[in-house]
């Protein structure tokens, strides 16, 4: 199955008039750029199965992921994430690309795309066929020693972590935006240590209350200022991590549409707000764009 099997497209009679007037002033837009930089958030991965983290009031729908300084400096943190993680980490492998990943491939066909910068950590964006990707936040499939720096696989860690916690095997949970599993871990996980040094082992993410590497960012806003036009996708924004973007691109001029169920922290800044599910939305618009006016 080739990305462009799981795209739906949009009828035009399934949207309001209201609903109609924005989703061809976002077609516009988008036609009217010379390129476009987007950034995806947890939105565009609901629909392969993986949680997002708010409501569509930005808020929290549930207890704040593992922070940053938990992780490098208790044990037993490092514990409660690995064993969540271990549980999670099966189904986490398995999803597949929504509509939305296999449209914003199907997009570059029509329109120049500077960069493509997302915010989640689930490859998603790379299985739907799109390579280059701006990972902001890193990604789940890779585990870095912080002591020697090397880097592994963390489809290789899975299998040392069932090895040495068969027990853990039995246990379910629901599953949670970051790919582990809620359940509630104890002192007797046993958490491996790099085989190169002995080292701790971190997933090779920036977690919360860790700051994005400064070469990604400029990257990323050198990308964006390159740009004719910004396009959110499912990202309420609330994190400073994606939002710097959208103050970028208003400040400098650069038009801003978003695409999100929910409001956004950007939605006063944008020029095209569309409160809509991604992925029909986006099928849409490739639709649109694949007629010449």
């Amino acid at each position: 199955m080739t990305p462009s099997d799981n795209v739906t497209v949009v009828e035009t009679n399934q949207l309001s008039t209201e609903m109609k007037v924005t989703f061809q002033a976002l077609v516009d837009l988008i036609r009217r750029a010379p390129s476009l930089t987007v950034l995806t958030g947890a939105g565009t991965s609901t629909a392969s199965g993986i949680p997002d983290y708010r409501d569509r009031f930005g808020q929290w729908k549930r207890p704040l992921p593992i922070q940053y300084l938990a992780f490098m400096t208790s044990h037993a943190a490092r514990q409660r994430y690995w064993s969540r993680s271990m549980l999670g980490w099966p189904y986490f492998e398995r999803a597949s690309p929504s509509a939305t990943h296999c449209s914003l491939n199907e997009l570059k066909k029509y329109i120049k795309i500077e960069a493509l910068i997302t915010q989640n950590v689930d490859s998603l964006h790379q299985k739907a066929g799109d390579t280059g990707v701006l990972e902001l936040h890193g990604g789940l499939d890779k585990v870095k020693c912080m002591d020697c720096g090397n880097v592994t696989s963390r489809a290789q860690l899975q299998k040392e972590l069932e090895y040495h916690n068969p027990n853990w095997l039995t246990l379910a949970g629901t599953l949670a935006p970051d790919g582990d599993i809620d359940v509630d871990g104890d002192r007797s996980f046993e958490v491996p240590s790099c085989r190169t040094c002995g080292g701790l082992l971190k997933p090779d993410v920036v977690l919360f209350g860790e700051s994005v590497p400064r070469p990604r960012v400029k990257r990323a806003t050198d990308a964006l200022r390159a740009s004719g036009a910004l396009l959110v996708v499912g990202s309420s924004l609330m994190v400073f991590s994606g939002w710097r973007f959208v103050r970028l691109a208003h400040r400098e001029g650069i038009p801003i549409a978003i695409i999100n169920q929910g409001v956004t922290r950007g939605d006063p800044q944008a020029q095209v707000k569309l409160d809509s599910e991604c992925g029909t939305t986006l099928a849409g618009i490739v639709d649109r764009l694949s007629v010449k006016p």
